[in-house]
């Protein structure tokens, strides 16, 4: 259960602090009264500020079958989360036109603290949720478009704040095992500590997946927080440690499935992999007040990656093949904090928050070029310092019933210092934005609001890129540096209704612009700033309770992503083309989950279904990607209060299809030095299941 206080920051902050004083009085506005939002089939109405803003709760979660941690995020409407390597990297992300590579423009946080790295040593704003644990959360929160002041960096496209639950209702003994040495054991509990609660979990898991090379990913993972909620104040103080290590099966050419022993499931660079380490501690702090709310967290974080990965084989190398290293370390910390105050002003029930968000990296990353995990030699080391210091404002009017705006304004300032071994790419620099939000919304009329929602926003590029004068391989090719912060510009106008009984609808057709698109560069297996882009689409979610044991869900988005600019091939003149290569078009899930009314006994079981369609994979769309089309199952049986079965099953019909594509140039042994242009796929998991036995006590 998560209570949503309301956060709304105002563009006319110096008026308000004028006006406050005299005009502050202690009541109880409606348009300010706290809610409690458990999940999906909860009204946001009078709370919500786009059609696309939302919810998902425990209980949803609960009857979802999950193939990786990562796809909690795919219960919101219109996110794919999907693999392209090994299970212990990040995950690869799709949403409103987007291939948001491992988290560029999708800003996620846990509990409040960032996931989002940037200056990543394999992809801008990377970002890895192995350390999740499922059953821990409690609600997810997510938000879409540049509308919102307290989101800033990576949260263009959307935007998701997983809170973990304080305390379990029950102790929770979880027991797997599946198909290709799939095995995972779960204990989490809480219990009363003091005038607390303290919250414990570990989580051990391994998995060898379908592939000829066993991935062997195994997996620690812990969570200690402790809580306490004393009248109007509370705290809670939070620790995670996460380990994982693997073996890689990347993406393959598919002209090489013919010749690889175990066809689409083969490896053509079976010493691909890596390991990882995240260890975090946060600290929150908040207040209520009669007429007010006050958040403070404070967050530290460590984190390494150590990845080897080889995309094009023997193009580049073809003695010893194209294999490279990518080794990121870090430290990061930060502040976030806000003050929100209820008053009436000159009659209008109104909220105002003022905030901070402070942000520093100490990074040390680096891409060396390796045979079998042994080194060979170093393209380029580089140490950066990143910081970041963003104050927002934003504020709530309610300037009838039925008509109620927020207007919100934030401002980011950016420093990068790269200490590069490459001299000419070394040096710093600075960057501030300010981005001015707001957002329109007209009812309820009949159960049923209209939201018009803009604003601007922007992602960060690799503070690496910022500083780059010279190629790293060859100095004496000169370069143009990136702008270190990229504006991007949305609107939304949407709709959210519950006119009819039990069904929460919304419907929304959004449009965001970026000023400069980052797209997969094949032959460095990262990404690279290019053209500017539009995209522009249509959304449509649905949740529907006919009673307490049957729900359905059924979600349906459009995209339409565009380069804005052309550009010309330099050898014939010819256009290159517009489409964004990879970019996300058509994406429907949809989903039943039956449970028994009795908690303490009966059957339950969920049916799902992905589609994630075809996909321009060049510019010109002279080539695309099939579709994928996924069908996932659950079903068990409460024995009692304590114990319960359950068997989930993937890929339900065995289909042959695709977790991701890409159309790149790559060279096996005897073909020619240039390479060959081929599709490069990496195959969704055939037909698996897990079996479940759970005890609550």
């Amino acid at each position: 259960m998560y209570t949503r206080h309301s956060v709304f920051l105002g563009l006319t902050a110096g008026l308000t602090g004028l006006l406050l004083p005299a005009r502050l009085q202690a009541h109880d506005p409606e348009l300010m009264e706290k809610t409690t939002i458990t999940g999906r089939a909860d009204s946001l109405l009078n709370i919500a500020d786009a059609a696309s803003e939302g919810y998902v709760g425990e209980d949803h979660l609960e009857y979802r079958p999950l193939l990786r941690p990562g796809e909690v995020l795919e219960t919101i409407p219109g996110v794919i989360v999907t693999q392209h390597s090994g299970s212990g990297k990040a995950n690869q992300y799709f949403l409103r036109g987007f291939n948001l590579d491992h988290g560029t423009d999708f800003a996620t946080s846990v509990d409040g603290v960032p996931v989002n790295l940037p200056t990543h040593a394999h992809g801008q704003g990377y970002t890895d949720l192995n350390f999740l644990i499922p059953e821990l959360v409690d609600t997810v929160h997510y938000r879409k478009g540049p509308y919102y002041a307290d989101v800033g960096d990576f949260g263009s496209a959307g935007a998701a704040d997983l809170s973990y639950a304080n305390t379990l209702d029950r102790g929770l003994a979880q027991l797997e095992a599946g198909s290709f040495g799939y095995a995972r054991a779960l204990f989490a509990n809480s219990s009363n500590a003091g005038p607390g609660n303290l919250l414990y979990a570990v989580e051990l898991s391994h998995d060898d997946g379908p592939w000829q090379q066993p991935e062997d990913y195994q997996k620690i993972n812990g969570v200690l927080r402790y809580s306490q909620q004393q009248g109007d104040t509370g705290f809670n103080v939070t620790a995670m440690a996460y380990a994982g290590k693997w073996n890689s099966t990347d993406q393959i050419a598919e002209r090489a499935v013919s010749s690889l022993a175990s066809g689409r499931f083969g490896e053509i660079d079976p010493t691909d992999g890596g390991d990882s380490h995240r260890f975090s501690l946060s600290a929150e702090w908040h207040r209520e007040t009669e007429n007010g709310h006050t958040e403070v967290e404070l967050y530290g974080v460590y984190y390494d990656l150590d990845l080897f990965s080889n995309f094009t084989y023997f193009l580049d190398d073809p003695v010893h093949g194209d294999q490279f290293e990518q080794h990121d370390q870090r430290g990061f910390g930060g502040l976030k904090a806000h003050h929100t105050w209820q008053y009436d002003l000159l009659g209008m029930d109104t909220e105002s928050t003022v905030g901070v968000q402070v942000r520093g990296d100490d990074i040390s990353n680096g891409l060396n070029h390796t045979e079998a995990r042994n080194y060979l030699s170093t393209t380029r080391e580089d140490n950066v310092g990143q910081i970041s210091v963003s104050p927002y404002a934003e504020q709530k009017t309610k300037w009838t019933d039925w008509f109620r705006s927020t207007l919100g304004l934030r401002a980011d300032y950016y420093h990068f210092d790269v200490a590069s071994n490459q001299p000419l790419n070394s040096g710093t620099r600075d960057s501030t934005l300010v981005s001015p939000k707001g957002s329109l919304v007209f009812g309820p009329w009949a159960k049923t609001e209209l939201y018009l929602s803009g604003g601007l926003g922007f992602h960060s590029n690799d503070g690496r890129g910022a500083t780059t004068h010279v190629l790293p391989n060859d100095p004496t090719t000169a370069i143009n540096p990136v702008d270190p912060l990229v504006r991007t510009y949305g609107a939304e106008v949407g709709v959210r209704t519950l006119v009819l009984p039990d069904l929460q609808s919304t419907l929304s057709f959004w449009w965001l612009d970026l000023d400069s698109e980052l797209v997969f560069s094949g032959d460095g297996g990262d990404t690279e700033a290019s053209r500017p882009s539009r995209r522009y689409g249509i959304e449509f979610a649905n949740y529907y309770t006919p009673n307490k044991w049957l729900t359905f869900d059924a979600d349906f988005s459009w995209s339409h992503a565009r380069f804005r600019t052309e550009e010309y091939d330099p050898i014939t003149g010819n256009p290159i083309g517009r489409q964004i290569p990879g970019s996300i078009e058509t994406v429907l899930a949809a989903g039943v989950s039956l449970h028994d009314p009795n908690p303490e006994h009966g059957f339950f079981a969920s049916l799902r279904l992905r589609y994630f369609g075809p996909r321009p994979l060049v510019e010109d769309d002279s080539v695309r990607s099939n579709q994928t089309l996924l069908l996932n199952a659950q079903a068990g049986y409460r024995f009692n209060r304590t114990w319960s079965l359950a068997v989930d099953v993937f890929n339900l019909l065995n289909r042959k299809d695709s977790d991701v594509d890409y159309l790149y140039a790559s060279r096996l042994p005897g073909e020619p030095a240039d390479g060959v242009n081929d599709i490069h796929f990496h195959p969704v998991e055939p037909l698996a299941a897990r079996v479940t036995l759970t005890a609550r006590f």
